[in-house]
């Protein structure tokens, strides 16, 4: 019995972002009865640290940590691992390989996993996309994640990328650590059962929202996401058809900050309708999208992306390198160019039924060819 141990994510069958999605998915799809899978997970609740729950046949670890911001995740990464030692003597892990999502712990990742690479364990890590060139953080903060990163790449046995242009990143920048590196993306899911949930009924009731009749943006509300320059541009366009935004909405500075330049308070096609966490809603507000707006322009391959190619029917992407890779013909790209987005959306919208039918289809291939859960988990094996 070989045992993996996922340390990262906030946990298993978590709602949150995309290392749960990942983590999730790679679990469910995978099917060998030699692997058995840990996956520690994030509480806030001091009385549950430690405690050992079981979902679905995977052991999940409680790993308590304060909420204290964006360092609530550091906190939780360095705990779980500092803990691996007795958690894997407790139960008496034999065959055991750790697989870190995210660089985060930095310079005390060499001292964590020493004594777990002393018992022969494995240390496999995916450094995620490159975390300090995210706008949100401070100059100091990206300083502390090019040091983490660099710290973390150096001590791990294997690198696992999620997007090809990460991948030559690491290969260039690290060229002296000699580690092995590979491509291993994300996964999405063709030919899925739709159904209007309830969720959906009282959304497109609430926001006055009608199928084939809306672009939709599903992402993070952060700044790299590009939501000023989308929206501005969907606002100087001349559709009629509403912008929906379903996205982990607070109304903090950058909010407020984006209210401020873009008026979209003024116009009554932008509609933000918070998050939404349920697949079966989810799927269908993709589905029924007319088209899908990515503005993601930092990381590596976004699961969003991938659902959105293999369930909407035409996407317009940001011209960045990640989203391109996944893209390639299948879909539309703007620049932050004045007027590119604009354009693009307004070439949309004079789209023949035959056109919209092509951009579909080529989307489902990229999906069918690359990005199927079964080409990810079979990779997986390869290297587990």
């Amino acid at each position: 019995m070989k045992n993996i141990i996922i340390i990262g994510a906030r946990g298993y069958e978590a709602n949150y972002g995309g290392w749960e999605t990942f983590v999730t998915n790679l679990i469910k799809n995978y099917n060998d009865k030699n692997i058995f899978f840990h996956v520690p997970e994030l509480t806030n609740i001091k009385n549950l640290n430690k405690t050992i729950k079981s979902k679905n046949g995977v052991s999940c670890l409680q790993v308590y940590s304060p909420k204290v911001g964006f360092v609530t995740m550091f906190i939780y990464a360095i705990k779980a691992l500092k803990y691996m030692k007795k958690y894997i003597k407790d139960n008496n892990l034999k065959d055991v390989t750790i697989y870190v999502l995210g660089c985060r712990v930095g310079p005390f990742y060499r001292f964590l996993i020493h004594p777990l690479k002393k018992q022969g364990i494995k240390i496999y890590l995916n450094p995620d996309g490159l975390e300090w060139t995210r706008e949100k953080w401070s100059w100091w903060i990206k300083q502390c994640f090019k040091i983490s990163e660099y710290c973390m790449l150096k001590h791990s046995d294997k690198v696992i990328c999620d997007s090809k242009a990460i991948k030559e990143y690491v290969d260039k920048r690290y060229k002296k650590f000699k580690k092995e590196t590979y491509f291993i993306p994300y996964g999405a899911y063709l030919n899925q059962k739709m159904c209007k949930t309830d969720i959906v009924k009282e959304m497109f009731k609430k926001y006055q929202i009608s199928e084939n009749n809306y672009y939709l943006i599903v992402g993070r509300f952060v700044p790299e996401n590009n939501y000023e320059l989308i929206i501005n541009e969907f606002m100087s366009s001349h559709t009629k058809k509403d912008l929906v935004i379903i996205s982990n909405v607070s109304e903090n500075k950058f909010y407020k900050e984006l209210k401020d330049k873009t008026k979209f308070d003024t116009d009554k096609r932008i509609k933000f309708i918070g998050s939404v966490y349920d697949e079966k809603s989810l799927l269908y507000f993709r589905d029924n999208a007319y088209a899908y707006i990515h503005g993601h322009s930092a990381g590596g391959t976004n699961p969003s992306l991938l659902e959105a190619l293999a369930n909407t029917k035409v996407n317009i992407l940001f011209n960045a390198v990640y989203n391109v890779e996944v893209g390639m013909t299948s879909c539309l790209y703007f620049s932050k160019q004045k007027g590119d987005l604009k354009k693009q959306i307004e070439k949309v919208e004079e789209f023949l039924p035959k056109t919209i039918e092509k951009y579909k289809n080529l989307a489902i291939t990229r999906i069918k060819n690359e990005y199927t859960w079964k080409i990810i988990v079979d990779k997986y094996k390869n290297i587990w």
